[in-house]
């Protein structure tokens, strides 16, 4: 009866550990949920980015207006007869 009792306690010890500590565990399973929906939320935000990316690009490719906003913008580029004022912080 002591060896039955000795079984079982090692048996039932050992569903114990699978199912709180293990791999596949109550707190595994929890950590991947977490970790799925933060991988979600980043693939969305890089969806976005790259629907944004891909509307900066056929702009680029299909107008003149574009391209010019960005020598303006990034290059500080002027027309011929344009003056260029530059407002500069106090600070």
């Amino acid at each position: 009866m002591k060896a039955l009792l000795a079984v079982l306690l090692i048996l039932l010890t050992g569903l114990q550990y699978r199912l709180w500590i293990a791999e596949g565990s109550w707190a595994d399973v929890a950590r991947l949920e977490r970790k799925i929906e933060k991988q979600s939320s980043e693939n969305e935000r890089l969806k976005e980015r790259n629907r944004r990316l891909s509307t900066e690009v056929q702009a680029l490719k299909n107008g003149m207006d574009s391209i010019e906003e960005r020598a303006r913008e990034d290059l500080g580029m002027i027309r011929e007869g344009e003056t260029f004022y530059m407002m500069v912080d106090p600070q």
